[in-house]
């Protein structure tokens, strides 16, 4: 028996920051790990995307970009993305952790849910999806593993852009058979996709939540694409009979083939919802047969989001009576037996049979009347169109969307410190627009950001210099440094992202850092030590003390010396403090009486200087010591003068 060998992932920290504590999943684009981020001490899920696709450049980028979209939506049903970056040859995104099961998960157990059930994961859906169209993001990937069921209940959209950022890849096998699904049919002909095309996905996950199956399958992914592409999906009471007549509506409108005849967006489906929402809850929405509802169909307690640890359970329902269908309607019979005889059919049939001629000829013309005034509005010169999504698109691929939507596209350049250069920055008129079919469209490509002159800022005022570099990215943490020469708060100098000084001119929106200056480093020589300390570490410093020192001049316990190695200081940095042991005292020795050989010993081991009559040193046994000045048992500085007299000089 052989094991599978260990994930090279685990234990691994990504960026100096987030340490991979276990797998949670893998699919077709990334693998999914539980991982700590060490700066905030929480735990998140960090997706890598597979190595083939982070090789691919157009990928990478497509992924950058759409991270940063998502990173910019606030909503309680939309999973949070946290960060987003490159450690070596790995791509990630690192985004909001939620224990729980996926809306597939829960599927698999329940096979299908009540309508009120999914009334309530439809709401969470539909809020969160409402919010990434206000914002102009259209999710592209919406399946049922894309909705993650919290253990606390809560009901949360992931995934955001990253079907956008898989487009520039094929993908084949299984995973394709997972998302081609809920594929609308203008993504199967033309790729084309916007708010709609993630209502009509909506749609599907609707028709399965209620019925336990997708409307269309087939053995391969084409057969599949297909039927998305010429059929009208089925109202799901064909298949549950319990499902009410305003969901089957619900479903219809939402997967209509025409994106026309769809919600304009979340938002517009969420209302109509809503408004049907009381009814389905109420128990009067117009069901054919008894509805049977499960324990908590409310969906909000972690009861039902943890089903797939539990066995499934089925109470008693509530039965609600079929309306009975009204009888038959027949021709009615001749009162007394007698019909018409046979000349009177004949001739009432003529009559009949030439004023329906006369009918045919005035519907045939206003039915292609009609149909010619449809064409011309609908489809024809006279009809809008809605300009496609094309931010971050190549110019290629961004011309074939805009031609396939009808417009006369002319291409300009323009910078566009949001979108690498090459890649289509917006139009005009811009994404998202109406704009009628046949009129010209201007599509700008990116020639990357401008470069602008740097305001000279050196010496203003950190809220000053903001102000100024308003056009550039600057860091919100500034870089503090001490300086004796730049007041506190004041702008010491400008750094560009790679720690050089900036230089007169810079790429529009290009990262840079603000060095501020907190002051002089307070000065502390001749303050009793504690009180330096003090002021030392209230300025952010810290401080060591070197072996203190005898000091005729620093009285005992001062500060006699400050000294720093780092240049520039900055908070964190450290202070050398030398202290003060006062004046070296030394007692003059006791040397009265004494001869001078014994004495002078004595008083040079003492540290002092001598003054006496030099004939001494001829013959020093021959002199004694009468007297000294300072005299015996006095204190004095070390190094001081020591006058000696002798006896009978």
């Amino acid at each position: 028996m052989t094991t599978a060998p260990a994930d090279p992932m685990i234990g691994r920290l990504i960026d100096g920051r987030y340490q991979v504590r276990s797998r949670i999943a893998r699919g077709g684009m990334a693998t999914v790990y539980l991982a700590t981020d060490l700066r905030l001490e929480r735990r998140v899920a960090i997706k890598i995307m597979h190595g083939h696709l982070a090789d691919d450049n157009t990928f990478k980028t497509r992924f950058v970009q759409e991270a940063r979209s998502a990173a910019r939506l606030a909503h309680p049903n939309v999973v949070n993305v946290f960060d987003q970056g490159q450690d070596s040859d790995m791509a990630y995104l690192v985004m909001e952790y939620l224990p729980g099961i996926t809306l597939r998960d829960l599927l698999k157990d329940y096979k299908r849910l009540t309508p009120e059930q999914t009334v309530d994961i439809l709401d969470a859906v539909l809020a969160g999806l409402a919010a990434a169209h206000k914002a102009g993001i259209v999710h592209r990937d919406l399946k049922p593993e894309n909705v993650l069921l919290a253990d606390d209940g809560r009901i949360k959209l992931g995934d955001f852009g990253l079907a956008r950022a898989a487009s520039a890849n094929t993908a084949t096998g299984q995973a394709l058979l997972g998302t081609i699904a809920y594929l609308s049919p203008e993504l199967v002909t033309r790729g084309v996709a916007d708010a709609r095309s993630d209502i009509y996905a909506v749609g599907i996950m609707v028709y399965e939540m209620l019925t336990g199956e997708q409307p269309y399958v087939g053995e391969a992914p084409m057969a599949i694409a297909y039927q998305h592409a010429n059929d009208q999906v089925p109202m799901p009471s064909t298949k549950n009979p319990n499902v009410p007549v305003e969901l089957d509506e619900l479903v219809v409108w939402s997967t209509a083939r025409d994106p026309e005849a769809r919600p304009r967006d979340a938002k517009e489906m969420l209302d109509r919802l809503r408004q049907i929402e009381p009814e389905i809850r109420g128990g009067q929405a117009n069901v054919t047969q008894a509805t049977t509802v499960l324990t908590g169909a409310g969906l909000g307690s972690a009861a039902l989001v943890g089903a797939s640890t539990a066995a499934t359970t089925v109470l008693t329902g509530t039965a609600l009576a079929p309306k009975p269908l009204a009888s038959p309607v027949g021709p009615a019979s001749d009162a007394d037996g007698d019909g018409p005889d046979t000349a009177a059919l004949t001739t009432a049939a003529a009559r009949r049979k030439r004023r329906g001629y006369w009918i045919l000829a005035l519907v045939l013309l206003l039915t292609g009347l009609a149909a010619g005034t449809g064409w011309y509005f609908g489809a024809g010169p006279g009809s809008y169109a809605t300009v496609p999504a094309i931010v971050n698109e190549t110019p290629a691929d961004a011309e074939a969307m805009l031609v396939d939507a009808g417009f006369d596209v002319t291409q300009a350049e323009r910078s566009d410190p949001e979108v690498a250069a090459g890649l289509v920055s917006g139009s005009d008129p811009a994404p998202g627009k109406q704009a009628q079919r046949g009129s010209k469209l201007t599509m700008y490509v990116s020639t990357g950001p401008a470069i602008i002159a740097v305001p000279q800022v050196v010496g203003a005022t950190e809220a000053d210099a903001r102000t100024q570099l308003a056009d550039f990215s600057v860091n919100e943490k500034s870089i503090e440094r001490f300086s004796g020469d730049v007041p506190s708060g004041s702008v010491i100098a400008v750094l560009t992202g790679d720690g050089e000084p900036v230089p007169d001119q810079y790429a529009e929106r290009g990262e840079l850092s603000l060095v501020v200056s907190v002051g002089a480093v307070p000065p502390v020589e001749g303050l009793p030590a504690d009180e330096a300390e003090a002021k030392l570490k209230d300025a952010g410093l810290t401080v060591e003390y070197a072996d203190a020192v005898f000091d005729n001049e620093v009285p005992k316990d001062h500060v006699k010396t400050a000294d720093w190695a780092d240049d520039p200081m900055v908070p964190g940095s450290k202070v050398l403090l030398t202290v003060s042991k006062g004046p070296d005292l030394v007692v003059v020795p006791d040397v009265v009486d004494l001869n001078w050989g014994e004495a002078r010993p004595m008083l040079i081991e003492a540290g002092f200087e001598l003054s006496y009559n030099r004939i001494a040193d001829v013959v020093p046994e021959a002199f004694t010591v009468s007297k000294t000045s300072p005299a015996a048992g006095e204190s004095v500085l070390r190094g001081s003068e020591v006058t000696v007299n002798f006896a009978g000089f």
